[in-house]
């Protein structure tokens, strides 16, 4: 059973904000979820679809 630690938000998260995900580094994974939501659905991507992602959205 994998233990739900080391999930974070961005520090320019704040708690009345609505639109936050929660990441967490994992293994061989990246997985990413709704912090309001931490029992929902989960995304898992690879270090490299991470990084591809995340090089794409701060352009």
């Amino acid at each position: 059973m994998e233990r739900d630690t080391g999930w974070f938000k961005s520090s320019h998260s704040t708690a009345g904000s609505n639109g936050c995900v929660a990441v967490r580094f994992a293994d061989t994974r990246v997985k990413v979820r709704d912090s309001k939501n931490p029992d929902g659905p989960r995304f898992a991507f690879t270090a490299r679809a991470w990084h591809t992602f995340m090089s794409r959205v701060g352009s």
